[in-house]
């Protein structure tokens, strides 16, 4: 494929990419970053594979960075998934006191 289909088909995923996420409901938020944390895990372990391939040592540094930003990626989400649905947790009142 030559670099204009390529960068048009980036361009196409950039937008439906977009579109996407804005249009989710926000009770599907928690099963989509589900979802993403999935596919980052995905991409590790691509990732590991082509480092593991590559024969140029630019290409080993590349296949680090793509572990190293996955995985602040699926952190990331991780954590923001655990805080999301600790505000649909009730919270626990004291004894003793009445609920009006």
């Amino acid at each position: 494929m030559d670099f204009v289909s390529i960068l048009s088909v980036f361009v196409l995923a950039c937008f439906v990419g977009y579109y996407v996420v804005w249009s989710v409901t926000p009770a599907l938020h928690t099963p989509l970053m589900a979802v993403t944390n999935a596919i980052s895990s995905v991409i590790i372990v691509g990732a590991l594979i082509a480092a593991a391939a590559a024969g140029a040592p630019g290409a080993k540094w590349l296949g680090l960075l793509g572990v190293v930003l996955a995985s602040v990626n699926i952190f990331g989400g991780f954590a923001v998934t655990a805080r999301m649905l600790a505000m649909y947790k009730k919270k626990d009142r004291p004894a003793g006191t009445v609920h009006k």
